[in-house]
Formats: structure tokens, sequence, C-alpha cells
């Protein structure tokens, strides 16, 4: 379980394909704390560490998580977010995050304000990914709070710290995210479905 306060960031180093699998290997101010087997999440998906060397561990993607997450498009050079899981005795800041993409979205608006930013990003809706105004919504593995919400679209508010810390930063209008909808809403949808 994560939280979706982004820990670090880490530099993608190096791509190798297999077969169908994509092997990520990065850079992090916290390679040398992380071991085998350990869950961490990459732009909100969790993946496993399957390899140390030095400053840079190694995870692997398979074919099912390329189709559902933006791993893929990565490019070496490029960040990402960073979060181990959560420690049990920890504070849950931001709120519960699985670390499971729902579905990949589209930015549509990066617009600097009066000392923050406002993003908007568009998605497929369906019966179970919703958002409402002042929810919870995980994007490239940041917890944030919906600002606007519509059917197909919402808006997020970022504050300075957040966008010079996260990939935010370099997201622009037509990048895709890393969408995870908030897990209270999507049982709630799941039971008013199956008694609808």
């Amino acid at each position: 379980m994560f939280t979706g306060i982004v820990e670090t960031l880490g530099k993608v180093t190096k791509l190798e394909r297999e077969g169908g699998n994509l092997h990520l290997t990065l850079w992090s101010s916290i390679s040398g704390e992380l071991k085998i087997d350990q869950s961490v999440a990459h732009n909100g998906c969790c993946l496993t560490v399957v390899a140390l060397s030095g400053e840079e561990y190694t995870v692997t993607a398979i074919e099912e998580t390329l189709e559902k997450t933006n791993l893929g498009g990565l490019n070496v050079g490029e960040e990402v977010n960073l979060e181990r899981c959560m420690p049990m005795n920890g504070r849950l800041d931001g709120h519960i995050v699985q670390g499971h993409v729902d579905k990949i979205g589209t930015c549509t608006l990066a617009e600097a304000k009066e000392g923050s930013w406002l993003f908007g990003f568009r998605y497929t809706p369906d019966e179970n990914h919703l958002t409402v105004p002042k929810g919870s919504i995980t994007i490239n593995g940041t917890s944030l709070t919906v600002v606007d919400s519509r059917e197909d679209y919402f808006s997020v508010a970022i504050i300075p710290y957040t966008y010079e810390h996260t990939v935010f930063k370099n997201l622009k209008a037509g990048d895709p995210v890393n969408l995870e909808f908030d897990i209270i809403g999507k049982y709630v949808a799941r039971i008013m479905a199956i008694k609808g």
C-alpha cells in the first residue's frame, strides 16, 4: 500500500526489452536503501525490485503493465515519481493508494497561476472510475485533490513544492499519465452497480 506522497524522483538509465517485458534500470537517491523483492511505485505503478547495482536498481514491467500504464513510453534520461510502500506504523499523509493503475489519462491543461499550477486531464469514462470535487485521485503516483470534476475530465491544483519535486514540472498538454482512482469510490461504484 502507498500514500501517493512522492518520496523522490528516479532517472531512467537503461531500458531493455525481453519478449513482452521491459526491464527498467533507474538511478535514484534511495537506491542504496532498496532490497530485492521490495515494492516501489513508479509513476504510481507498483513494481518489484529485481536487481541492485550501486546507485541503480532494476524493475520489470510485464506486457499487461505496459498496456495499462505510461511506463512503456519512457525514454532514457526521463524522470519518474518514486514512492516506497508505506510502513505499517507510518502516517497516511495522502490517501490509500494501491499502486494499481486503473487507466491512462491525457494532460489537456498545464497552466501557471499566481504561485500554483492548474492541470487538467481527460480520460475514457466508465461507471467504476469516477471523480468528485474535493475527492482524491492519484496521477503518476501523486495523491491530489480534485478541483473540477466532469464525466470525462477533472482538474487539480499543484502547490510549488509538489510541482518542483515531482514529474509535474515536466508535464505538458498531450502527455499520457497514469491514473488510479480512489479505492473507496471504486467499491461504492461497484456496490451500486450490483444493486442497481
